[in-house]
């Protein structure tokens, strides 16, 4: 107990030995946070000189959770619809897929920049992510359709992943 935090409205209605472990573990926090900031040093502009002689170390690493259309939230609609519109021979038509949903959790996706090889300059590394899932990741129905707003009466088919993916390697992206 005495490394965790707790919400302040949890600190007050806590027995005195709760608050005083709650209250220590603030303090160590901001201790911790204050000697990390002096630490830092202090900002200062720099010159474009100065500025090319500085190297970054590995560019920015994020993870993601996404939620695509969650049956489970509270007024989550059921009926949802993502429309591709596309005009041939002087008519539309659009592609209908019905109720989008799912959720993907990536891990590790890394974008940074880095020096060619062969001294033409830098380029952007975006590094794939190392884990990928999946679940329930799809949609309900495909047509094709006059009217995107109709109601779906065709069914060209369904998607539902569920699985976990893998991945190593960048994309690399420069210009000329």
């Amino acid at each position: 107990m005495a490394g965790r935090l707790l919400p302040l409205s949890r600190i007050c209605k806590a027995p005195w030995h709760g608050r005083q472990l709650a209250t220590a573990s603030v303090i160590t926090a901001l201790l911790w946070l204050t000697a990390a900031s002096a630490s830092a040093g202090s900002l200062r502009a720099l010159d474009d000189q100065e500025l090319a002689q500085v190297s970054a170390q590995d560019g920015i690493s994020f993870a993601a959770h996404i939620s695509l259309n969650d049956p489970t939230l509270v007024g989550a609609v059921s009926d949802s619809r993502l429309s591709l519109g596309f005009n041939g021979d002087g008519q539309n038509r659009y592609i209908v897929f019905k109720n989008v949903r799912g959720k993907v959790d990536m891990f590790a996706v890394s974008l940074g920049v880095q020096t060619r090889s062969d001294g033409g300059g830098d380029y952007i590394a975006i590094g794939l992510p190392g884990f990928v899932r999946y679940t329930n990741l799809g949609f309900e129905s495909l047509s094709v359709q006059n009217d995107p707003l109709a109601p779906v009466t065709g069914n060209l088919g369904s998607l539902n992943i569920n699985g976990t993916v893998s991945l190593q390697g960048q994309v690399r992206l420069w210009s000329h």
